[in-house]
């Protein structure tokens, strides 16, 4: 974990201009684990979450943050890279490869920033990255942003399903079947699924797909065509539905 930077993420947290009211607006608090082995980060991200009226757990270990998220299973990971035991990337591809922890969203901490860092944790199914030191207003902007899809009871607008083909997505529990049978998409995946079914043969620009992902999701070259590869790997034969249009982005087939 990143340490330098305690103060400066101590100052934001302490402005209280940053406090967004978020868990007041949910039927029940959303529970966040935190697994982070910086003390003060730990203790500085509870005292935030706690005040906006989530409940909150925190590890300091990967391998026992994961046996955690198997029994505690929480509405949101927020999950250092530089963990002791196991580092935040295997945690994060154990959780995403387990049916149990699978749908867990994930938001890594980390003072790692290169391309090829957030793109590794997009590829093994992460919804969000913060850079450390991030102020108050972003990491509750971001955890806002994710639960609001991916909290199943929250409403959402327009109609919930949606059919093209043999897939059948339901938004209000974000699943999809494909032929009947259960595909595991990542939140992320979902979404930019749902956003190209919904138009077919309309061209979708990586801005809007980036947009329809959620404010809060870390803008790369590569991040919509990672979630894409994924999407198109899980949907085995079917996912040859989805179209690059070079140089613009993606469409489904008409």
């Amino acid at each position: 974990a990143t340490t330098g930077a305690v103060g400066t993420l101590f100052r934001a947290l302490a402005t209280p201009l940053y406090f967004i009211r978020i868990g007041n607006n949910m039927k029940t608090p959303p529970h966040i684990l935190v697994v982070e082995d910086d003390e003060d980060v730990a203790a500085l991200v509870q005292s935030t979450l706690t005040d906006e009226g989530m409940k909150v757990t925190v590890e300091r270990d990967g391998a026992k943050g994961l046996a955690l998220a198997q029994k505690v299973d929480p509405d949101l990971i927020l999950l250092d890279m530089g963990l002791p035991t196991i580092r935040g990337n295997e945690v994060c591809r154990q959780l995403k490869s387990n049916p149990a922890t699978q749908d867990i969203p994930v938001v890594f901490l980390t003072g790692r920033v290169e391309e090829v860092d957030v793109v590794l944790g997009l590829e093994i199914g992460a919804d969000d990255y913060i850079k450390k030191p991030f102020s108050a207003k972003e990491l509750l902007a971001r955890i806002r942003t994710v639960l609001r899809r991916t909290r199943p009871h929250e409403p959402l607008a327009g109609a919930n399903f949606l059919k093209r083909g043999p897939l059948v997505l339901d938004r209000s529990r974000f699943e999809i079947k494909c032929e009947g049978k259960p595909i595991f998409l990542t939140q992320s995946e979902f979404q930019i699924l749902w956003l190209l079914l919904e138009q077919p043969g309309v061209v979708s620009s990586r801005e809007r797909l980036l947009h329809g992902i959620g404010e809060g999701v870390k803008v790369v070259n590569r991040t919509i065509d990672v979630h894409v590869a994924g999407i198109r790997k899980k949907l085995g034969t079917h996912g040859e539905g989805i179209v690059t249009v070079r140089g613009v982005g993606y469409k489904w087939a008409d």
